[in-house]
């Protein structure tokens, strides 16, 4: 059955943890290459599963070969013929809304990097919480290549990720790297046979929708918020979020369990 037949986006659950979601970019014959209508499919599901309360944590992945090789670039060319100065209304109409929707999802997001991750793929990768990668698959920034420079906020991300100096020369040169190296830069979690990938990051996913969700969602609201803030508005930003969490369910719960010399059971709330 031709892509065109299909949904541009899959949404499942985890037959083991129903509570873990998996969103699939769903183009397997073009490598998952995100045009208008995958992109706007992505945006719709990341909504729909950051606002399920069953859902306590989500896998990214793609179908086929590949994770994503970013941008749709026969899309790309048709809009540039078009009209070249809104050729690019894309990056705010709808990658911008996917990193924030991603790394603002209440709920851990893992990606399941399966296969090839270029470009805007990179960039989505990177807005996932954690990463499991295939072995031998190649990562690239690939804008440069093109005359562009990064979107998908991967300049923010990859230096965050990365370092400066490293990020600089994958935006600059464009080179290729590995799922090793990107395990030895930090970027990925876990490298594992293709076949395993899936499997791997639903195990982490089974893992952290067993625990305490809403800290979960603070950790990640912490986590940006640090990044770009200077100590003391940090340190009054992570008092807020432990005032937060005192009232919920799931860390009295803990306390008692604690001293109570049990095993804690998180129900997420």
């Amino acid at each position: 059955m031709a892509d065109t037949s299909d949904p541009a986006v899959l949404v499942t659950h985890d037959d083991t943890d129903p509570a873990v979601a998996v969103v699939t970019l769903n183009r397997p014959a073009k490598y998952n290459a995100l045009t208008e209508e995958l992109k706007e499919a992505l945006l719709t599901a990341v909504a729909g599963v950051a606002g399920d309360e069953n859902v306590r944590a989500v896998v990214l992945t793609g179908a086929g070969k590949a994770f994503c090789v970013g941008q749709d670039l026969g899309e790309h060319a048709a809009a540039l013929e078009k009209d070249a100065v809104s050729s690019f209304d894309t990056v705010r109409d709808h990658y911008n809304p996917l990193v924030l929707a991603l790394t603002g999802t209440p709920k851990p997001v893992i990606a399941a990097i399966n296969g090839p991750c270029v470009g805007a793929g990179l960039g989505l990768a990177l807005a996932a919480d954690l990463r499991v990668a295939a072995e031998g698959l190649k990562f690239t920034t690939a804008f440069t290549a093109i005359g562009l420079t990064a979107d998908t906020g991967l300049s923010a991300s990859l230096p965050h990720a990365v370092g400066v100096s490293r990020a600089t020369e994958l935006l600059l040169l464009g080179e290729q790297f590995t799922a090793d190296d990107a395990r030895n830069w930090g970027i990925v979690r876990d490298v594992v046979p293709a076949d395993q990938v899936l499997d791997t990051a639903l195990d982490l996913a089974r893992r952290l929708a067993t625990g305490p969700t809403r800290a979960y969602a603070e950790v990640k609201s912490a986590i940006r918020y640090g990044a770009v803030n200077e100590l003391p508005a940090v340190l009054e930003h992570e008092a807020d979020a432990q005032a937060r969490l005192a009232t919920t369910a799931d860390h009295q719960n803990a306390v008692a369990d604690f001293l109570a010399k049990r095993t804690p059971t998180f129900e997420g709330r």
